[in-house]
């Protein structure tokens, strides 16, 4: 082994590796039932598999454009419009990327500038915080008022000031599953209009919503989409998180200055797939049963833990579980989900490496995007501690 011998000064000094890579990796260790990292084990459609060998072997084998091909952009417009009635122009609008975290890392970079202070509210996806440090930035935190995880805006508002250049939002809400209100997003109107602030929507579970909500996505309000980047992923629509595809929607002047990030991070996404998911993408149905699919299984999961010694947390929308452990040890979190998987053989991720603080509530995440068998067999076990 070689090693560097000069002096090598950390970007991330107090980032280690992922939670999801750790407890991934111990499950596969250990053999457990695998419930931690977002992704679903059952298969994809075959369909949409048939389009990406069509494509294939047809020769769509090359670079992209850089801003994607047409059909999937022109695709995801009329989605937009017919799920939102917001339109975006294709064409300067909307932008294919290498899946969602690359999307966010570049609406960062290309926004993001030395000194600028960048809200971030906590819990939060392990890549917000990481971005805004690489690009010089502040992060200013807010925590999820508890138990119900909703949005502190009298303390968002006391943190504003001339240096803050974005606020990162994220619904339906990765790791606690609460989703984002009507009034939350009049909230974040009044607080940023006449304001140089851009937003970073984080909204890659939009489908993923339940007991008849509706998703509050940025393009239901104008105000708001005129000074916002949305982010989608066809890696949570359509179970297919190792194709790494995702979008980003914006206005033409923020996008123009997103596409002179991108060019150079990623330049262009995979080609085969990107024609085959503009194809799917016209059979609305494809996307439309996504509530009552997941809802099912979160319904049958949580029916399933219902006699344990867990409490659930009600999730409306992603497709996790938070199940609060109190009355079982007051251990915590990590060392609680470690023994979890290493003793019992379920692999859940503690929610407290989601707080830059390590905010510890006892409570675990579980990934409910498994086949039945899967999500009875773990439940058994929770069962039984």
């Amino acid at each position: 082994m070689v090693t560097f011998k000069g002096n090598l000064v950390s970007k991330l000094p107090n980032t280690g590796t992922s939670i999801f890579a750790i407890m991934s990796g111990l499950a596969n260790e250990v053999g457990a039932i695998n419930l931690s990292q977002g992704f679903p084990n059952f298969p994809v459609s075959e369909k949409l598999i048939e389009l990406v060998n069509h494509y294939m072997h047809k020769g769509m084998n090359q670079y992209a454009p850089m801003q994607g091909v047409l059909a999937l952009r022109e695709a995801i417009a009329a989605k937009v419009k017919d799920t939102y009635g917001f339109t975006y122009d294709p064409q300067h609008e909307i932008n294919i990327t290498a899946g969602a975290t690359q999307a966010i890392y570049t609406v960062v970079a290309a926004m993001i500038r030395p000194g600028d202070e960048v809200v971030v509210i906590e819990p939060a996806y392990d890549s917000y915080a990481p971005a805004v440090e690489l690009n010089g930035g502040i992060v200013r935190y807010s925590s999820l008022e508890v138990p119900g995880y909703t949005v502190n805006w009298p303390e968002i508002r006391s943190m504003l000031s001339s240096r803050t250049r974005m606020i990162i939002i994220n619904t339906p809400h990765n790791p606690t599953g609460s989703v984002l209100t009507a009034a939350d997003l009049e909230e974040l109107d009044k607080i940023t209009k006449g304001s140089d602030i851009t937003i970073l929507s984080d909204e890659v579970y939009e489908h993923l919503i339940f007991d008849g909500k509706r998703h509050e996505s940025i393009c239901w309000y104008p105000s708001l989409a005129e000074r916002s980047f949305v982010i989608g992923s066809f890696g949570k629509t359509f179970h297919t998180t190792g194709w790494k595809t995702g979008f980003v929607l914006a206005p033409a002047n923020l996008m123009a200055e997103f596409r002179k990030a991108h060019q150079f991070i990623v330049f262009a996404g995979n080609t085969p797939m990107q024609y085959a998911m503009a194809d799917y993408l016209a059979d609305r149905e494809n996307y439309l049963n996504l509530p009552s699919f997941y809802q099912q299984k979160r319904d049958l999961f949580a029916e399933l833990v219902s006699g344990s010694r867990f409490t659930i947390i009600p999730s409306y929308g992603t497709y996790f579980q938070l199940l609060d452990y109190s009355r079982i040890s007051d251990e915590a979190e990590t060392d609680f989900a470690i023994r979890l998987t290493r003793e019992f053989g379920v692999a859940s991720v503690p929610v407290s490496p989601f707080y830059h603080d390590k905010e510890d509530h006892q409570v675990l995440r579980f990934c409910f995007a498994k086949t039945t068998e899967t999500l009875e067999q773990a439940a058994e076990i929770l069962c039984r501690i």
